[in-house]
């Protein structure tokens, strides 16, 4: 059975730790017990990197009691930008002896574990055992859905978040506490090489460092029972232009990754499924464009539409439609983009809003191709 949250308050506290927490103890919400429930946590952060690095340290600077870290690189200068745990200093060393090496200057009363590994299907289950509440920081799609399916067969809670140059996504997924998993947002990864990552697409280091405090602060209310947690929300960022909106989510039922009935051994993913079946590829020849019937909806940036598009598109970019751009209501939607993958996200998102939307499998190029 799951462990419940919030959990058993810890030991008294000291005389130190009412000093050095004393700004969280005055909160009414929060107060002695809070502090007691984070100082008897495990918590267990996936990937030391952009979103890691500030859960990390802020995780740390509350008071959890043991904080895991899943990591096999190195340090990089490229990391330095966003990866705030890391110091210049720890240039080439591993990620997870610099996180290490920087929470125990933070906080000394905290127990960093470090587990310098790649998370696979053969060893998440045992990581992922003993520990809380899972914070997935990574950045690659096979481990993010690893990473939730193993949490909905340990019935664990997992703070997810996802990050790419101005734009963020951050939710709560948890089956066996009433809410949604990853795969009730996308049902399965995109294939691989459709959605470029951080070094081929940028990111902002400050956005790194916002999402990944705002995935400290969920695992925090999570752990101590105070608060409404990101659970059935999705909450979106823009940073360009300042807004923050959220999407409602609801659970599919019976939770269950593919090929696991509910009540059977995990199967975990460790490689990518095929494209959600809920996608389509009409035919060049049968494409409506124009039609009245059908709203075909375009969600690349706009020199990207003004270069070439189909007849009688609307062109509203993915950070648009993800911020809560209004779209016609009225018909179907067809949404398009490239390769597919950011018509994927647009498509979870309006579905979710109540649209009948579906995604052009493949994209313009499946187009380009087929003619």
């Amino acid at each position: 059975m799951p462990r419940p949250l919030p959990l058993e308050p810890g030991p008294e506290l000291t005389v130190a730790e009412f000093a050095r927490y004393s700004r969280q103890l005055v909160l009414p919400e929060f107060g002695i017990e809070g502090q007691r429930r984070l100082r008897a946590a495990k918590v267990l952060v996936l990937g030391a990197g952009g979103l890691g690095s500030p859960a990390l340290l802020y995780l740390a600077a509350a008071g959890v009691g043991t904080i895991g870290i899943v990591d096999f690189d190195a340090v990089e200068e490229s990391n330095l930008h966003r990866q705030v745990i890391h110091a210049t200093a720890a240039l080439g060393q591993p990620k997870v002896a610099s996180a290490v090496a920087a929470i125990a200057g933070l906080n000394p009363g905290v127990t960093a574990v470090p587990h310098q590994t790649r998370l696979t299907a053969q060893n998440a289950a045992d990581l992922f055992a003993g520990y809380d509440l899972v914070l997935d920081g990574t950045d690659n799609f096979p481990t993010r859905y690893l990473a939730n399916d193993t949490c909905v067969a340990l019935g664990i809670p997992l703070v997810w978040a996802s990050v790419l140059g101005f734009a963020a996504q951050v939710a709560v997924f948890w089956p066996a506490g009433g809410g949604p998993q990853l795969r009730d947002l996308f049902p399965s990864p995109p294939e691989p090489g459709t959605v470029p990552n951080c070094a081929e697409a940028g990111v902002i280091g400050a956005l790194c460092g916002q999402v990944g405090s705002l995935m400290a602060t969920e695992a925090i209310k999570l752990l101590t029972g105070i608060g409404d947690p990101l659970l059935g929300r999705v909450l979106v960022i823009d940073a360009l232009a300042g807004r923050w909106d959220e999407l409602p989510l609801r659970a599919a039922s019976p939770h269950a990754a593919p090929g696991q009935t509910p009540g059977s051994p995990p199967r975990l993913l460790d490689a990518p499924n095929p494209v959600p079946a809920g996608t389509f590829a009409p035919a060049a020849s049968e494409l409506p464009a124009g039609s009245e019937d059908v709203l075909l909806l375009d969600v690349r940036e706009p020199a990207e539409f003004a270069e070439s598009h189909l007849a009688g598109s609307l062109n509203v970019p993915l950070g648009a439609v993800l911020a809560g751009a209004e779209i016609p209501a009225d018909r179907p939607v067809l949404v398009i983009c490239r390769s597919g993958a950011r018509a994927d996200i647009a498509a979870a998102a309006l579905t979710a809003r109540g649209h009948d939307a579906r995604v052009l499998r493949g994209g313009l190029l499946g187009l380009t191709s087929a003619g």
